[in-house]
Protein backbone atom coordinates (compact mmCIF):
# COMPACT_ATOMS: atom_id res chain seq x y z
CA UNK A 1 0.00 0.00 0.00
CA UNK A 2 1.50 3.31 -1.05
CA UNK A 3 1.74 6.05 1.55
CA UNK A 4 0.86 9.67 0.98
CA UNK A 5 3.39 12.43 1.58
CA UNK A 6 2.93 16.09 2.33
CA UNK A 7 4.70 19.07 0.79
CA UNK A 8 7.51 18.91 3.34
CA UNK A 9 8.37 15.30 2.62
CA UNK A 10 6.74 13.80 5.72
CA UNK A 11 4.18 10.97 5.43
CA UNK A 12 0.58 11.33 6.60
CA UNK A 13 -0.31 9.17 9.58
CA UNK A 14 -3.76 7.54 9.47
CA UNK A 15 -6.23 9.13 11.89
CA UNK A 16 -4.20 12.29 12.41
CA UNK A 17 -4.52 15.77 10.90
CA UNK A 18 -1.31 17.11 9.51
CA UNK A 19 0.16 20.28 10.98
CA UNK A 20 3.02 22.28 9.70
CA UNK A 21 5.94 20.95 11.76
CA UNK A 22 8.12 23.82 10.59
CA UNK A 23 5.99 26.17 12.62
CA UNK A 24 7.87 27.40 15.65
CA UNK A 25 5.35 29.72 17.38
CA UNK A 26 2.45 28.04 19.12
CA UNK A 27 1.46 30.64 21.70
CA UNK A 28 -1.93 32.34 21.78
CA UNK A 29 -2.21 36.09 21.36
CA UNK A 30 -2.93 38.13 24.46
CA UNK A 31 -6.62 39.10 24.69
CA UNK A 32 -6.56 41.05 27.94
CA UNK A 33 -4.93 44.36 28.80
CA UNK A 34 -5.18 46.88 31.63
CA UNK A 35 -5.80 50.58 31.36
CA UNK A 36 -5.96 52.83 34.43
CA UNK A 37 -6.27 49.71 36.57
CA UNK A 38 -9.25 48.25 34.65
CA UNK A 39 -9.17 45.03 32.65
CA UNK A 40 -10.06 45.58 29.01
CA UNK A 41 -10.75 42.59 26.71
CA UNK A 42 -9.07 42.74 23.32
CA UNK A 43 -10.38 41.14 20.18
CA UNK A 44 -7.71 38.79 18.82
CA UNK A 45 -6.62 39.40 15.26
CA UNK A 46 -4.54 36.23 14.87
CA UNK A 47 -4.90 32.73 16.25
CA UNK A 48 -2.41 30.19 17.62
CA UNK A 49 0.93 30.42 15.88
CA UNK A 50 0.09 33.84 14.49
CA UNK A 51 -2.27 32.30 11.95
CA UNK A 52 -4.85 34.80 10.58
CA UNK A 53 -8.39 34.23 11.80
CA UNK A 54 -11.26 33.71 9.40
CA UNK A 55 -13.26 36.44 11.13
CA UNK A 56 -10.57 38.95 10.20
CA UNK A 57 -10.92 38.00 6.55
CA UNK A 58 -14.58 39.02 6.46
CA UNK A 59 -15.39 42.46 5.24
CA UNK A 60 -17.57 44.85 7.20
CA UNK A 61 -20.35 44.38 4.66
CA UNK A 62 -20.42 40.61 5.27
CA UNK A 63 -20.46 41.17 9.03
CA UNK A 64 -23.46 43.50 8.73
CA UNK A 65 -25.32 41.00 6.54
CA UNK A 66 -24.74 38.18 9.02
CA UNK A 67 -25.87 40.30 11.97
CA UNK A 68 -29.20 41.21 10.33
CA UNK A 69 -29.91 37.85 8.69
CA UNK A 70 -32.77 35.84 10.25
CA UNK A 71 -32.74 32.04 10.25
CA UNK A 72 -35.57 30.24 8.44
CA UNK A 73 -36.75 28.34 11.53
CA UNK A 74 -40.37 28.22 12.65
CA UNK A 75 -40.94 28.02 16.38
CA UNK A 76 -44.20 26.98 17.99
CA UNK A 77 -45.98 29.58 20.06
CA UNK A 78 -47.00 29.07 23.67
CA UNK A 79 -50.69 29.24 22.71
CA UNK A 80 -50.44 25.97 20.78
CA UNK A 81 -49.23 23.10 23.01
CA UNK A 82 -47.11 20.41 21.45
CA UNK A 83 -48.93 17.56 23.21
CA UNK A 84 -52.30 16.64 24.64
CA UNK A 85 -52.92 16.06 28.32
CA UNK A 86 -52.64 12.35 29.13
CA UNK A 87 -55.25 10.97 31.51
CA UNK A 88 -54.78 7.38 32.73
CA UNK A 89 -57.64 4.95 32.21
CA UNK A 90 -58.12 4.34 35.94
CA UNK A 91 -58.67 8.09 36.38
CA UNK A 92 -60.84 8.74 33.32
CA UNK A 93 -63.09 5.71 33.99
CA UNK A 94 -63.16 5.95 37.78
CA UNK A 95 -66.65 5.39 39.28
CA UNK A 96 -68.19 4.83 35.84
CA UNK A 97 -70.36 1.73 35.99
CA UNK A 98 -72.62 0.09 33.41
CA UNK A 99 -75.82 -1.36 34.88
CA UNK A 100 -77.97 -4.00 33.22
CA UNK A 101 -81.28 -5.57 34.27
CA UNK A 102 -81.39 -9.34 33.83
CA UNK A 103 -82.96 -12.52 35.20
CA UNK A 104 -82.27 -16.21 35.42
CA UNK A 105 -84.59 -19.21 35.67
CA UNK A 106 -84.35 -21.41 38.75
CA UNK A 107 -85.58 -24.94 38.16
CA UNK A 108 -87.86 -26.29 40.89
CA UNK A 109 -87.60 -30.03 41.51
CA UNK A 110 -90.15 -32.33 43.13
CA UNK A 111 -92.97 -29.77 43.14
CA UNK A 112 -96.33 -30.47 41.50
CA UNK A 113 -97.30 -26.77 41.57
CA UNK A 114 -94.36 -25.10 39.76
CA UNK A 115 -91.53 -25.96 37.38
CA UNK A 116 -89.33 -22.85 37.58
CA UNK A 117 -89.07 -19.41 39.13
CA UNK A 118 -87.99 -16.11 37.56
CA UNK A 119 -85.38 -14.39 39.72
CA UNK A 120 -84.38 -10.85 38.64
CA UNK A 121 -80.80 -9.63 39.12
CA UNK A 122 -78.67 -6.53 38.48
CA UNK A 123 -75.40 -6.82 36.54
CA UNK A 124 -72.78 -4.15 37.27
CA UNK A 125 -69.79 -3.62 34.93
CA UNK A 126 -66.89 -1.48 36.24
CA UNK A 127 -65.13 0.26 33.35
CA UNK A 128 -61.95 1.07 35.24
CA UNK A 129 -60.77 -2.55 35.48
CA UNK A 130 -63.33 -4.60 33.44
CA UNK A 131 -64.70 -6.37 36.52
CA UNK A 132 -68.33 -7.37 37.06
CA UNK A 133 -70.63 -8.39 39.88
CA UNK A 134 -74.19 -9.75 40.01
CA UNK A 135 -76.61 -8.76 42.78
CA UNK A 136 -80.14 -10.05 43.34
CA UNK A 137 -82.52 -7.54 44.98
CA UNK A 138 -83.65 -8.77 48.37
CA UNK A 139 -87.34 -9.41 48.99
CA UNK A 140 -88.52 -9.43 52.59
CA UNK A 141 -89.80 -12.77 53.90
CA UNK A 142 -89.12 -14.51 50.58
CA UNK A 143 -87.41 -17.49 52.19
CA UNK A 144 -84.77 -17.50 49.41
CA UNK A 145 -81.09 -16.58 49.89
CA UNK A 146 -80.70 -13.28 48.02
CA UNK A 147 -78.26 -10.39 47.76
CA UNK A 148 -74.80 -10.65 46.19
CA UNK A 149 -74.68 -13.73 43.96
CA UNK A 150 -71.22 -13.16 42.43
CA UNK A 151 -68.65 -10.82 43.96
CA UNK A 152 -66.72 -8.30 41.89
CA UNK A 153 -64.32 -10.10 39.57
CA UNK A 154 -63.55 -10.75 35.91
CA UNK A 155 -66.02 -13.23 34.48
CA UNK A 156 -64.55 -15.91 32.16
CA UNK A 157 -65.90 -15.80 28.62
CA UNK A 158 -64.52 -19.01 27.14
CA UNK A 159 -62.12 -21.86 27.79
CA UNK A 160 -59.18 -19.95 26.28
CA UNK A 161 -58.92 -17.74 29.37
CA UNK A 162 -60.56 -14.65 27.87
CA UNK A 163 -62.88 -12.49 29.97
CA UNK A 164 -66.06 -10.58 29.23
CA UNK A 165 -65.61 -7.02 27.98
CA UNK A 166 -68.20 -4.25 27.76
CA UNK A 167 -68.22 -4.79 23.97
CA UNK A 168 -69.60 -8.31 24.53
CA UNK A 169 -72.72 -7.12 26.38
CA UNK A 170 -76.02 -6.21 24.74
CA UNK A 171 -79.74 -6.33 25.39
CA UNK A 172 -81.57 -9.57 24.65
CA UNK A 173 -78.45 -11.75 25.05
CA UNK A 174 -77.60 -14.54 27.48
CA UNK A 175 -74.64 -13.97 29.78
CA UNK A 176 -73.45 -17.42 30.87
CA UNK A 177 -71.33 -17.33 34.02
CA UNK A 178 -70.33 -20.46 35.94
CA UNK A 179 -73.11 -22.56 34.41
CA UNK A 180 -75.93 -20.04 34.96
CA UNK A 181 -77.50 -18.10 32.07
CA UNK A 182 -78.49 -14.52 32.86
CA UNK A 183 -80.76 -13.02 30.20
CA UNK A 184 -80.21 -9.26 29.86
CA UNK A 185 -83.40 -7.28 29.31
CA UNK A 186 -82.73 -3.56 29.91
CA UNK A 187 -80.09 -1.01 30.95
CA UNK A 188 -80.00 2.42 32.55
CA UNK A 189 -79.67 5.72 30.55
CA UNK A 190 -75.94 6.13 31.26
CA UNK A 191 -75.20 2.64 29.95
CA UNK A 192 -77.22 3.28 26.81
CA UNK A 193 -75.46 6.60 26.17
CA UNK A 194 -72.01 5.10 26.72
CA UNK A 195 -72.59 2.09 24.48
CA UNK A 196 -73.99 4.20 21.64
CA UNK A 197 -71.09 6.67 21.92
CA UNK A 198 -68.69 3.76 21.40
CA UNK A 199 -70.53 2.59 18.27
CA UNK A 200 -72.44 -0.31 19.87
CA UNK A 201 -75.99 -0.71 18.50
CA UNK A 202 -78.21 -1.84 21.37
CA UNK A 203 -81.11 -4.18 20.80
CA UNK A 204 -84.65 -3.33 21.80
CA UNK A 205 -85.32 -3.66 25.55
CA UNK A 206 -87.40 -6.59 26.70
CA UNK A 207 -89.97 -6.71 29.52
CA UNK A 208 -89.18 -8.68 32.64
CA UNK A 209 -91.24 -11.91 32.61
CA UNK A 210 -93.63 -12.48 35.48
CA UNK A 211 -92.85 -15.19 37.98
CA UNK A 212 -95.51 -17.96 37.81
CA UNK A 213 -95.29 -18.61 41.54
CA UNK A 214 -95.79 -14.94 42.45
CA UNK A 215 -98.65 -14.62 39.99
CA UNK A 216 -100.45 -17.63 41.41
CA UNK A 217 -100.03 -16.52 45.03
CA UNK A 218 -100.85 -12.89 44.46
CA UNK A 219 -103.57 -11.82 46.92
CA UNK A 220 -106.95 -10.74 45.59
CA UNK A 221 -107.15 -7.01 46.12
CA UNK A 222 -110.64 -6.44 44.74
CA UNK A 223 -112.35 -3.49 46.41
CA UNK A 224 -115.34 -4.31 48.64
CA UNK A 225 -117.76 -1.91 50.34
CA UNK A 226 -120.17 -2.69 53.19
CA UNK A 227 -123.17 -0.45 53.70
CA UNK A 228 -123.57 0.58 57.30
CA UNK A 229 -126.86 -0.17 59.04
CA UNK A 230 -129.20 2.70 59.87
CA UNK A 231 -130.47 0.89 62.95
CA UNK A 232 -129.12 2.62 66.04
CA UNK A 233 -129.51 0.86 69.36
CA UNK A 234 -128.84 4.02 71.37
CA UNK A 235 -131.51 5.92 69.46
CA UNK A 236 -133.96 3.11 70.15
CA UNK A 237 -133.12 3.10 73.84
CA UNK A 238 -133.65 6.84 74.28
CA UNK A 239 -136.90 7.09 72.35
CA UNK A 240 -138.50 3.81 73.42
CA UNK A 241 -137.73 4.17 77.11
CA UNK A 242 -140.67 3.35 79.39
CA UNK A 243 -142.85 2.33 76.53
Amino acid sequence: MSSQWNNHGFPFLPGYTFRDITQSAFHRSQTLSYKNGYALPLRPSVGIGQEPLLSEQLTQQHINELSFERPDIAYATNDQPQYEDFIPAHVALDKKILRFHAYFLEEILYSPEEEYRVRPVMIYYYLEDDTMCIIEPTVENSGIPQGKRLKRQRFPNNERGEHYQWKDLNLGMDLEVYGVKYHITQCDPFTKEFMESEGIVLNEPEPMPEDPYSRRNKPNLELSHTTTSTFDKLYQFLHMDRK
